[in-house]
């Protein structure tokens, strides 16, 4: 048996096909038309996947997430190790963070939606907002566990402040900032879909709406389910990617439950 899980990529083939066994069984047993069997769903997969009007919504989607993932990193990255670094920026940010941070984000869309409409810009803030949150904070953790010595050395040998964060606490901080990364991914995924349920124009989670508003319900299990493996296949590249660059850290902690979105 513990050989079986050392093969790459078997226990997660192997939790699906017992969730979709599960979820067959629940639909057998219970009867009810707003849970349809697993096969029924899955059947519209490829009809979803070919459809090219649902494959630009899907790839609207995407884009919209790469754009404000990449916003929120370039913001929110410098901004958690000055904030770890310097106690005058941790005290400007600070008390804002704990502001936001507990507001849901998709409560947020209907008065971005006042600022900038229904369109790309107030789903792309909505992504950014929830993305940079995370990382800020696992930034600023990374920067503050620097040890001083370090630093104190570099002073010594003339190297200036700027040069000192990005040379030393950035690369010291890399693998907390990973955390961080890997949170906001999950969370850039949820607003993509949540800003897209609320702002209905474009997109993955309107398909997702106009299925069940019309009681399309093989067709937003099917929607889940893509959702659900685009997720996937995004962590498992994040994994990589992480491997990579902080090999030499320690394996990256576990995602912790975030109530933020």
């Amino acid at each position: 048996m513990t050989r079986l899980t050392q093969i790459p990529g078997l226990p997660p083939l192997v939790a699906a096909a017992g969730l979709l066994a599960a979820w067959e069984l629940a639909a057998r047993v219970f009867d009810i038309s707003g849970l349809p069997p697993a096969h029924a769903a899955l059947r519209e997969l490829p009809v979803i996947l070919t459809d090219k009007e649902s494959l630009l919504n899907i790839l609207d989607s995407i884009r919209r997430m790469v754009v404000g993932f990449a916003f929120a990193l370039v913001f929110a990255i410098p901004v958690g190790l000055m904030m770890g670094r310097s106690r005058l920026t941790a005290a400007f940010f600070n008390p804002l963070l704990m502001i936001i941070y507990p507001v849901p984000k998709a409560a947020l869309m209907p008065i971005i939606m006042l600022w900038l409409g229904v369109g790309d810009a107030s789903k792309t803030l909505v992504i950014f907002l929830g993305v940079s949150l995370p990382v800020i904070y696992h930034a600023y953790q990374g920067a503050r566990a620097v040890e001083e010595k370090m630093l104190w050395s570099a002073a010594a040998m003339g190297m200036d402040a700027r040069a000192r964060l990005t040379r030393i606490v950035f690369p010291a901080a890399l693998p907390e900032i990973m955390v961080g990364v890997r949170t906001g991914l999950v969370l850039a995924l949820i607003t993509m879909v949540t800003s897209e349920m609320i702002a209905r124009k474009q997109g993955v989670g309107d398909i997702l709406f106009n299925a069940l508003a019309m009681a399309q319900y093989e067709t937003v299990y099917a929607t889940i389910v893509i959702i659900g493996l685009l997720g996937f296949v995004i962590d498992v590249g994040f994994e990589r990617l992480r491997a990579h660059l902080v090999a030499w850290a320690e394996p990256a902690h576990e995602i912790a439950a975030v109530g933020s979105t």
